[in-house]
């Protein structure tokens, strides 16, 4: 495989561009060879770690980041949920996410969004009802 990369990959005049071209033919390919060899259940399994492993090494995602959003709330102790009507695990997640940081900066909207949501405790609250909706990603997110 790595001396088909040598081969097959684009050639370039700079060697780091060189070098990049080999490793992400080398990687496509690595990565379509297992994904033909394993079963069909655990290939969305092996698409995300490969999407992970890749965004940690470009340096866009840590393995804070990673453990974050395999844990979540998993890791904190806080029986004081200021949000009645999430449950105890989704006040949680809810939690890990609003305090950690994404990369090197805290995430302005994961940050405050906790303090926003307190504050709308009525019956007819916007953000309960983004969350009760069946198409979350559709709707517009409160307070934005």
């Amino acid at each position: 495989m790595f001396d088909w990369s040598i081969d097959f990959s684009p050639k370039a005049q700079l060697t780091k561009d060189r070098v990049a071209n080999i490793t992400q033919w080398l990687t496509r390919k690595v990565y379509r060879y297992i994904n033909r060899g394993i079963f069909e259940k655990d290939k969305i399994m092996f698409k995300l770690m490969m999407c992970l492993k890749i965004l940690i090494k470009d340096g866009k995602l840590t393995n804070a980041d990673v453990n974050v959003f395999l844990k979540a709330g998993g890791g904190i102790d806080d029986k004081q949920k200021l949000v009645s009507w999430l449950d105890p695990k989704q006040w949680l997640n809810l939690k890990a996410i609003s305090i950690h940081s994404f990369g090197n900066e805290r995430s302005k909207f994961f940050g405050s969004v906790i303090e926003r949501m307190k504050n709308e405790t009525k019956s007819d609250d916007p953000w309960r009802s983004w969350f009760n909706a069946n198409d979350p990603e559709n709707v517009p997110v409160p307070d934005l």
